[in-house]
């Protein structure tokens, strides 16, 4: 008997696949380092230092399990927003959050309604517990809300995923389509709004906290990953009506929160100075990269992330020898859309001065020896 036959009929039907290639898997493969860590929309600035003395100052309580209430920090994060903490669900970062989203609505065969190349690993969660994906393109690099809910009637789908602002190409709707969007669903449609980037969106792009709280059909996700720079603490959360924060609690990880990530999310949050700086920081790192990409005959996209994808003005062929050459001959991390028409384009995270140093240096060279063959 295969060591495989035990497992279950869906498990033995996926591949064995990770949703990122990671920047250390990157140089096992090609035996080298990387001077650029710029692929991953993490933060290059890093956390605040009161953040770190709070890491140190948690270190040597390690060895106790995290709240599993969660209790500080949802009331912390609820004194922020100005809600109540029973609105709130902490998780290990959106992507845990959204495996337990999709743990709640999905089973075999269930329709779930997403943009064609929109974030894998929500793809991954789905295909994970036997949905069946449908997928809609892109429009002018964002997502389609019109076609989004074309498929959710036509299918009849109890989920759908929307990211505002968008992963991977940093585009964002305003406010007020996204609650029409929202306001538009069926009530048996549960909207997942992914918010990893709303610290680095316009306001005018993030739909007021009171407008769709009270909703029972809208989950928000949100996180310490990026702006905050804490995507190793592996912090995020979801805000929503309190049944529906309440159903996290029927199969999530109650001892899955590490102790040190919630100490340094508090400090975080207390730092609202700390990342009025770092979000100045990345919208000028955003301006260099659309900068770099302009003298290099290149256009950049619009965003409201902390990376900027950039139109390389010819194919997937194209795109992924410059994310290549950039990796192999300079150190230099990027990353790609995965589909077609996005795939056109790379993306590049926002990240400190040296690094963009080291960016401005090696496109130049990158392209011209693509150039001459």
């Amino acid at each position: 008997m295969s060591a495989f036959s035990r497992f279950t009929p869906l498990i033995q039907s996926l591949p064995a696949t990770v949703p990122f290639v990671g920047p250390e898997a990157i140089e096992r493969q090609r035996g080298r380092g990387i001077a650029a860590r710029i692929g991953a929309n993490e933060s290059g600035f890093g956390p605040a230092d009161s953040v770190l003395l709070a890491i140190q100052r948690a270190a040597g309580e390690t060895w106790k399990y995290a709240d599993p209430e969660n209790y500080e920090l949802r009331h912390a994060l609820a004194a922020h927003l100005g809600i109540s903490p029973a609105h709130i669900a902490v998780g290990e970062g959106i992507d845990g959050l959204l495996g337990q989203i999709v743990r709640l609505v999905v089973e075999q065969g269930t329709p779930v309604v997403t943009s064609f190349g929109g974030y894998p690993t929500f793809n991954y969660h789905v295909a994970g517990h036997g949905g069946r994906l449908v997928t809609v393109p892109y429009v002018d690099d964002r997502e389609d809300l019109g076609g989004l809910l074309s498929a959710v009637k036509r299918e009849a789908a109890p989920l759908v995923y929307l990211a505002n602002p968008d992963n991977p190409m940093g585009s964002w709707w305003p406010a007020e389509r996204v609650v029409e969007f929202a306001n538009a669903l069926p009530e048996t449609t549960l909207l997942i709004l992914d918010e990893a980037y709303c610290e680095t969106a316009p306001a005018e792009a993030l739909p007021s906290i009171e407008s769709l709280i009270e909703r029972p059909n809208v989950i928000r996700t949100r996180t310490f990953s990026k702006a905050y720079g804490l995507a190793g603490a592996r912090v995020g959360y979801a805000l929503t009506t309190p049944g529906s924060a309440q159903a996290f609690d029927k199969i999530r990880n109650h001892f899955g929160m590490n102790r040190i990530g919630v100490a340094a999310a508090l400090a975080a949050l207390a730092d609202q100075q700390y990342l009025n700086e770092v979000t100045q920081r990345i919208a000028a790192s955003r301006d260099r990269i659309a900068g770099i990409a302009c003298d290099n005959g290149l256009r950049p996209l619009a965003s409201a992330t902390n990376f900027v994808a950039i139109d390389c003005g010819r194919d997937a062929t194209y795109a992924r020898a410059i994310v290549d050459r950039l990796m192999g001959d300079h150190g230099i991390f990027i990353r790609m859309p995965g589909v077609a028409p996005l795939n056109r384009c790379v993306r590049i995270s926002t990240g400190p001065y040296a690094e963009m140093d080291f960016l401005e240096a090696a496109l130049p060279l990158v392209l011209k020896s693509l150039a001459e063959g």
